[in-house]
């Protein structure tokens, strides 16, 4: 009774009653009574389906067992839902009594095992294979999906194409941005066009026209790696340096013809070949010229180049390189050259070459391209010889492969690896009327020919395989570039301009009709006085001053008094306006004797002075 009072005297302190929960109770009977009940119940509810999807096996229906296999799953799932809840409510019922469990709970694992040893399976049915018959066709899937993948003939985008009108002559130079979003254009007619494809629709007009080298024809174009610069390399000695909007941002130095030592002058004295960015450092370029060198540069010192290689003939004689490349680490620079070699240094070392073949293409013709895979170990060449071959950079001596029969006329062919590094592409060359130009493509590893493009009816020059597009780029003998592409395989690129349709221009139609005017009508009949931009045009051609057709400029030394490129200075006013053809056709007797009866009459000046 005290401890009751105790209690009575807390609670009407601090304001509540009742201290701590009530202790549930449980009939365990009943519970056990009613799990043994839904056991029996589903375990014969299976044993119906299986029956069932027996019978449908018969028939030939394997479909039907899956489901049930699902179903059966979802019911032993619930089962043990059911056994957890079960399993919980007693250990509630049990930790309401003193036997309370110390320590941590069991692991899951343990307990799903416990579940599995105390569930009651049913023999599977015969025959059945359940979620193996879908693995093994998932399988099959998979493999066919790896051969496909193994192929590298499909992956070629070539099922759309655009076709971008450079000009009517060659398209000498192809150049595209890392990130793919603006393409630019060199050719034969001196013109480097900007193509944007984010900004352009299906016109497909070039955004910007220039001639950054005035009457030279465009031999390369190449983005740096940052892609806010544009190398220009041109028929003549200077390499430019424009932004990306074609504003001039450097122009190399030319050397000095008349000193033998090419390394002594500061730039190249003759005709560039080809020139491209380093692939690590954005500030470094190389170019090739005829004057016999090789030569890198640095963007922000135009004064002087960085660094001079010099390729030499067996005799160790000067020889001209027609094209130059960087590996891919930016270690190595090759050359390929006239006399047929292919000579590479080391980036730092300029004096000694560090590979050399000597053979590689017959003395004379231009080697047009030289292209480094992606791996770095691999050197593709494209011949003036009509081949294509592949080096081991390791083993230099002797072509991996080689492919003839490539008609080569131009000394720019390109040739590229695709972004997987298993084809090798180039284009070929035809006369004109005398067939089509082909884009053709070699596995790398068996070297055949697995694939080819019929481009258009003249010779295809330059190609590019973008790695991030996944796009090919294509230049041609007839002024055109052409972009192939497919829908689902590439990105970006040609994709986001063929989805614009073409803007309509705006064309200001003025309809005008007949206007009679009537001063003298009454003012109910008298018309609105129309005003049209065509009346206005008509008064101003009646008006002396608005209508006067400024003078011509004058051709000749001059006439009229107008002199020919006069300026502003005072002899040239002097000589605009007395400098007149002022000729007297009178008689010059009479004009001497005119004053003659004057003087007689009053001899004022003479006669008086010897009178005295």
């Amino acid at each position: 009774s005290g401890k009751m009072s105790g209690e009575g005297d807390i609670a009407s302190v601090m304001g509540f009653s009742g201290f701590g929960k009530k202790a549930r109770t449980f009939d365990l009977d009943a519970i056990f009574e009613q799990t043994r009940r839904t056991a029996i119940e589903r375990s014969q509810r299976v044993f119906d389906e299986w029956q069932k999807d027996s019978q449908m096996e018969e028939e030939g229906e394997s479909s039907k067992s899956v489901k049930s296999s699902v179903q059966t799953q979802r019911d032993k799932s619930a089962a043990a839902t059911s056994r957890k809840q079960e399993s919980e409510s007693s250990s509630d019922s049990g930790s309401d009594s003193d036997s309370e469990l110390i320590g941590p709970p069991l692991p899951p694992q343990h307990t799903a095992q416990d579940d599995d040893d105390e569930r009651v399976r049913l023999p599977l049915p015969p025959g059945y294979t359940g979620s193996t018959a879908h693995s093994d066709e998932d399988d099959d899937d998979d493999e066919g999906e790896a051969q496909d993948d193994d192929n590298p003939v499909k992956k070629i985008p070539d099922t759309h194409e655009i076709t971008l009108q450079h000009g009517t002559k060659t398209v000498s130079a192809l150049g595209l941005d890392p990130s793919g979003a603006r393409l630019v254009t060199g050719g034969y007619d001196y013109d480097v066009r900007f193509w944007d494809f984010a900004g352009m629709d299906q016109a497909l007009q070039a955004f910007r026209t220039l001639q950054p080298c005035e009457c030279h024809q465009i031999r390369s174009l190449q983005y740096s790696i940052t892609g806010d610069v544009i190398l220009v390399v041109s028929g003549n000695a200077q390499a430019k340096v424009l932004d990306r909007d074609g504003f001039n941002v450097m122009e190399c130095m030319k050397g000095d013809q008349y000193i033998v030592d090419m390394a002594n002058t500061k730039g190249h004295t003759a005709m560039l070949n080809c020139g491209c960015w380093h692939p690590k450092i954005k500030e470094e370029f190389m170019t090739c010229s005829n004057d016999g060198t090789v030569r890198t540069w640095d963007l922000n010192s135009e004064k002087k180049h960085k660094s001079v290689f010099k390729p030499r003939t067996l005799q160790g004689k000067k020889v001209t390189p027609t094209c130059c490349a960087y590996s891919r680490d930016g270690k190595l620079i090759a050359a390929g050259c006239q006399d047929g070699t292919i000579q590479i240094w080391d980036r730092n070392l300029s004096v000694h070459t560090k590979f050399h073949c000597r053979q590689a293409h017959i003395p004379g013709s231009d080697t047009s391209c030289l292209s480094f895979s992606y791996d770095g170990m691999t050197l593709a060449s494209r011949g003036g010889d009509d081949t294509l071959k592949t080096w081991d950079i390791r083993n230099f001596r002797k072509p991996v492969n080689v492919a003839n029969g490539l008609t080569n006329y131009f000394s720019m062919t390109d040739c590229c690896f695709s972004p997987d590094d298993k084809l090798l592409v180039t284009g070929t060359s035809v006369k004109k009327d005398e067939g089509n130009g082909k884009l053709v493509f070699f596995d790398r590893a068996s070297f055949q020919r697995v694939y080819e493009i019929e481009v258009t009816s003249a010779s295809v020059v330059r190609c590019l395989w973008h790695p991030k597009l996944n796009q090919i780029m294509v230049g041609t003998g007839n002024g055109l570039a052409k972009v192939y592409y497919d829908p689902v395989k590439s990105h970006r690129g040609a994709k986001l301009c063929v989805v614009k349709s073409q803007r309509k221009e705006k064309q200001a139609e003025t309809l005008t009709q007949d206007y009679i005017i009537t001063p003298h009508a009454l003012p109910m009949f008298r018309e609105a006085r129309q005003r049209s931009t065509r009346k206005q045009l008509e008064k101003d051609r009646l008006d002396p001053k608005k209508s006067h057709k400024p003078e011509p400029p004058v051709s000749g030394p001059g006439r009229g008094g107008r002199v020919a490129a006069h300026g502003g200075t005072l002899s040239s006013f002097i000589v605009k306006n007395i400098a007149l053809d002022k000729t007297d056709d009178s008689n010059p007797r009479e004009a001497i004797l005119r004053h003659a009866k004057e003087a007689s009459d009053n001899p004022y000046w003479v006669a008086p002075a010897y009178t005295q």
